[in-house]
């Protein structure tokens, strides 16, 4: 709910705070701020607080942030707030891809999770806009929506997880290598895990920024390009956001039985074929369908990647290099969303989908790269 907010409200928080593209993109971009910290902090909590400080904390963040958007602070002051919102959503995707990626079934309980992502991506658009471009009320008025969700989320995930303290995950994840200091220093700086944790990172910086900045412009992009009607165009965005969740749970069964390597090798391009469709045909109709199939075959990479992470590291890097590179790929959804912004300002925002395109080939070359061991380790 919180990554789909953005696509919904950035023409009405444009117009409100009256700010150019580029200045209001940085609601794009403040939350690597939280990114990049819950990537360094991430095992910390673990070993400190264990999965208990994740349920806390995650949630805790989201809360605040929302409290102080949903009072309509001074621009400087929203972009804060969303600094804290990102931290909350670096420390739930470290902590929880980390955690059911090491599960037997992987694929398919990852498609689960990854789809009730995107079905919060769904409900986020359809509800906000209906909220703000047909029942006339002001854009602030859904975060009292996001409150409700986020303290729906602290009772929920504190109680589920109370028992989870940092005794209880040091006992499960012994480490298994002869290396010191911190496993987040052995992720990233010691061979051969240091090759998976950074190809996969990056993979997943660039995976998340494709999705994040289509999801976040699409409505700005079918509204001042494709010349839609405000509230068709924020039904792409739910499109968009349905494929995602569809394609997580139907394609999270399918992708085990190819293969997550062969799989994915079959998904980028055919969604890159379809972003060519979306930029070459230039009807309506024709874009958000494309857009909403597009979605479908984007979900499954995330989930995918975490997978082939857990095959090719031991246990005892899971949360270390699994947790930095979805903290360290959330830094996608607000850098390549805001360079969309900052370019859109100059050239328009028809950049976003050549930007796009490049992004998902990129992507697919740096799948290439990713170690082929398939096998589990311990």
């Amino acid at each position: 709910m919180n990554d789909a907010t953005y696509g919904a409200v950035i023409p009405y928080l444009e117009e409100y705070y009256r700010l150019s593209y580029t200045v209001i993109s940085l609601v794009f971009l403040s939350p690597f701020v939280g990114y990049t910290l819950a990537a360094i902090i991430n095992n910390a909590v673990h070993m400190k607080f264990g999965q208990r400080g994740v349920a806390f904390m995650g949630p805790f963040c989201h809360l605040t942030a929302y409290i102080i958007i949903a009072v309509h602070p001074p621009y400087p002051v929203l972009i804060i707030a969303y600094m804290l919102a990102g931290l909350g959503n670096g420390i739930e995707d470290s902590g929880w891809n980390a955690w059911v990626g090491a599960m037997s079934n992987a694929n398919e309980l990852l498609g689960i999770l990854h789809g009730v992502y995107g079905a919060g991506a769904v409900i986020a658009p359809l509800i906000a806009t209906a909220m703000i471009a047909s029942a006339g009320l002001p854009w602030y008025y859904w975060y009292y929506v996001m409150i409700g969700a986020a303290a729906l989320e602290l009772a929920t995930s504190f109680a589920a997880f109370y028992k989870a303290d940092a005794a209880a995950f040091r006992l499960a994840n012994p480490r298994t290598s002869d290396a010191a200091g911190s496993r987040l220093r052995e992720a990233i700086g010691r061979l051969p895990a240091a090759r998976t944790t950074w190809l996969a990172a990056l993979f997943l910086l660039g995976y998340v920024g494709a999705e994040v900045a289509l999801g976040g412009w699409i409505v700005v992009f079918m509204m001042d390009v494709r010349k839609g009607a405000p509230f068709a165009s924020g039904m792409v965005a739910t499109g968009f956001w349905l494929g995602i969740t569809v394609g997580r749970v139907v394609l999270g069964f399918v992708t085990p039985r190819i293969g997550e390597r062969l799989s994915i090798i079959i998904y980028l391009p055919i969604s890159a074929g379809l972003q060519l469709l979306f930029w070459l045909v230039p009807q309506f109709y024709v874009s958000a369908v494309a857009v909403s199939l597009q979605g479908f075959f984007l979900g499954p990479l995330f989930p995918a990647a975490v997978v082939v992470m857990t095959r090719a590291l031991p246990k005892h890097l899971h949360v270390s290099a699994i947790g930095f590179a979805a903290a360290f790929g959330g830094s996608g959804g607000a850098i390549f969303p805001f360079a969309v912004g900052a370019l859109a300002q100059a050239k328009g925002v028809q950049v976003l989908q050549p930007i796009i395109l490049a992004l998902l080939i990129c992507i697919l070359l740096l799948w290439l790269g990713l170690p082929g061991n398939n096998k589990k380790r311990e």
